[in-house]
């Protein structure tokens, strides 16, 4: 499974090659082609047209896209895109 199901509160995750191609999908992201392309535009742009940068020191560690119920973590590692979907649970404040 690729080491993606010890992710908390995972939901779904996809696994894209450099081109966007799906490797691995599970859960509410199982097969989710459209989302793929989303977030490979999405990086694309991010990274002025170049989804790899070079050596410039310019690439992003992690992007989180937080919706009330539930959040995308998307990041880059071995050439990969790894996605994954969690739940979202909002902390209520600390009353003092």
């Amino acid at each position: 499974m690729h080491g993606i199901g010890r992710v908390p509160d995972e939901v779904g995750h996809l696994i894209l090659s450099e081109d966007g191609a799906v490797i691995a999908s599970g859960g509410e992201l199982e097969n989710a082609e459209q989302m793929a392309n989303t977030v490979l535009c999405m990086l694309t742009r991010i990274n002025k047209g170049q989804l790899w940068p070079g050596d410039s020191g310019d690439a992003f560690k992690k992007i989180s896209i937080t919706y009330t119920d539930h959040s995308y973590v998307i990041c880059l590692s071995n050439k990969n895109i790894h996605i994954v979907k969690r739940r979202f649970v909002p902390h209520e404040p600390i009353k003092v």
